[in-house]
């Protein structure tokens, strides 16, 4: 299938090499010049096993290209990531500017035939509508210019505007993003349009068939469709249970502390409960990185905007917040005095 991915950050990277490596003719677009040019040697701006090597095999083959060209990317995809970072703003809300701006270079560059247009950036719930709207609105002002390009005759065809908006979160870990894209433990697809999902379907059908797993024996890869809202959802309710997974066991660590209980011990005998798990249970400094702070105050702030407040979420984030005052309160009863002391650091995850 033609692919087109805008963003080359560390989700958009990673989705078109990959997708690329499956057998898709993906072009990658970017407006980093620099970045491009060093895309286009055979070099990754982010380090990600493997990365480089399919990078390199994949443009090899053909499948693979890099471009500043925006409008040559829309009229070579059939489906077309937004892949986009979403950074958070001081409120806690996400700055989909970038988004936007995507969104309406889609509008002004779309041409005849039907396009999924895919939000693969975490985006606030609702989005999927809200993209759609941006691209329709792109769309009418590149019709505006073409009627004042021609001396305000407006008999000229209408320019065709046949797309769908899909949600299709990722769920990549840092440092193992190739391996997840390839072993996923589901692709969620959000959309009301089943042509639409089809089209995703055939997209992903060799992931889907492990083909390219690492054990290929494994039974197919769930995918999960719903509406676009519910995606979107998806995203976010993985990324805050997860935080408050290690809020909780945080919490309780600082009780074992108090009453001579060992927390490694404690999580043991909890995660080998299948309700529970043992993922996401070693207690620490807490947690940060660009998803989870960013996602759990997004969904905060969404559930605000809709007169909900979020009791559990709220309480997850202060105990991260005092978390790692903690750190500092454990060397001062050892040290006593912190001041002009020297402090190694094993481990700079995040």
């Amino acid at each position: 299938m033609r692919v087109c991915v805008i963003g080359t950050g560390y989700v958009g990277l990673v989705t078109g090499v990959c997708l690329a490596h499956i057998g898709h003719h993906v072009i990658c677009i970017d407006n980093n010049e620099e970045k491009v040019k060093l895309m286009k040697s055979g070099q990754s701006p982010i380090y990600e096993p493997g990365l480089s090597e399919l990078m390199q095999s994949s443009a090899a083959s053909g499948n693979l290209e890099f471009s500043t060209d925006l409008e040559a990317g829309v009229k070579h995809g059939e489906i077309l990531f937004i892949a986009v970072g979403t950074p958070a703003l001081p409120t806690g809300e996400s700055d989909t500017r970038y988004v936007e701006a995507v969104a309406r270079g889609i509008g002004a560059h779309l041409n005849g035939g039907y396009k999924v247009i895919v939000n693969k950036s975490t985006v606030p719930i609702g989005s999927g509508d809200w993209v759609r709207m941006i691209v329709l609105d792109g769309v009418a002002e590149r019709q505006k210019n073409l009627v004042a390009a021609v001396g305000g005759i407006s008999t000229l065809e209408r320019i065709e505007a046949d797309f769908d908006v899909v949600s299709n979160p990722e769920f990549l870990r840092e440092g193992s993003a190739v391996y997840d894209t390839f072993n996923p433990d589901r692709i969620v697809l959000g959309s009301n349009n089943p042509k639409a999902i089809e089209m995703m379907k055939e997209l992903y059908a060799p992931l889907v068939k492990r083909q390219f797993a690492d054990d290929p024996s494994l039974p197919p890869v769930p995918v999960v469709v719903t509406d676009l809202s519910s995606a979107e959802m998806i995203k976010y309710a993985a990324n805050a249970f997860l935080a408050t997974k290690i809020s909780f066991i945080n919490e309780v660590a600082n009780i074992c502390d108090r009453v001579g209980a060992d927390v490694t011990q404690v999580a043991k005998g909890i995660g080998l409960d299948s309700r529970i798990g043992s993922k996401f249970l070693s207690a620490g400094i807490g947690w940060g990185g660009s998803c989870f702070p960013k996602d759990v105050s997004a969904l905060v702030h969404t559930a605000e905007d809709y007169g909900y407040e979020t009791e559990l979420l709220n309480a997850a984030i202060n105990v991260n917040k005092r978390q790692r005052t903690i750190a500092i309160e454990k060397l001062q009863q050892e040290l006593k005095i912190l001041k002009g002391k020297t402090v190694g650091l094993l481990g700079l995850t995040f």
